[in-house]
């Protein structure tokens, strides 16, 4: 019997996967367990749209994550932060300020894409890795500013 998984089975397939089981295994254990529903005409109809959104999903985040990019590129934040002698801070900048700093500048990014090894704690500039999304990975250029 042909079945399309609705969730991932272990040792069997993915999510929209059809596959082929017996029929006794389908109807008494996967369909009403809800892991699978009968692969007939209008289910994989059905399977086919739910794939082609996921897909254009897909295709416009990764141009909203590619025009994000292209904006990080053109753009150097300063952060203007109290610092002792010798350049060291009080406090640090974290990969929160720095998204709160780009939400000032008309820029949604979450903290969590912003890879920032360690909290800065120097005066001077750097180059930080942001990964918007898969396969897109933009550097954000800022400058920390000491002010007395």
């Amino acid at each position: 019997m042909k079945v399309i998984l609705l969730k991932d089975v272990k040792n069997l397939g993915k999510k929209n996967d059809v596959i082929d089981v017996a029929e006794g295994y389908a109807r008494n254990y996967l369909i009403p367990r809800g892991l699978a529903a009968e692969a007939s005409t209008a289910n994989l109809r059905q399977r086919e749209q739910e794939l082609a959104t996921q897909s254009r999903k897909r295709q416009r985040e990764e141009e909203q994550a590619q025009a994000i990019a292209q904006k990080l590129a053109g753009l150097r934040l300063q952060i203007k932060v109290k610092a002792g002698e010798g350049g060291r801070l009080f406090g640090s900048v974290t990969s929160g300020d720095l998204a709160k700093e780009l939400e000032r500048h008309g820029i949604t990014v979450d903290k969590r894409r912003i890879e920032l090894d360690e909290p800065i704690k120097q005066v001077g500039s750097y180059q930080i890795p942001v990964k918007l999304y898969p396969g897109v990975q933009a550097t954000l250029a800022v400058t920390v500013v000491g002010e007395a």
